[in-house]
């Protein structure tokens, strides 16, 4: 089927579906052809699992993990002082 670019443009869902039930559809310009619309093939390739990803770093070289799970804090907090400024005040005062 052809089909001319603008009224691709004003339909295009609607062609997209065509495409998609298996109907193949060239775009024209100027009664040219221009590009051909064919459904596209299903990928075989799912997105891999964390586990994948984890075994997959951990045998790049230069690449230390850490455990899984949250972050603890450190054992021993800074004590801030009265009048002392806190690092979130000093970054924002920074950045004006």
């Amino acid at each position: 089927m052809d089909v001319p670019v603008r009224e691709l443009k004003a339909r295009l869902s609607a062609y997209l579906g065509r495409v998609a039930g298996g109907q193949e559809v060239t775009v024209t310009l100027r009664r040219r052809p221009v590009a051909r619309r064919v459904r596209a093939e299903p990928q075989s390739e799912q997105e891999p699992t964390e586990e994948k990803v984890r075994r997959r770093l951990a045998a790049t070289p230069g690449i230390i993990l850490g455990e899984p799970g949250k972050i603890k804090g450190s054992r021993r907090p800074m004590r801030i002082r009265k009048g002392e400024k806190t690092l979130a005040e000093t970054v924002l005062e920074n950045r004006r």
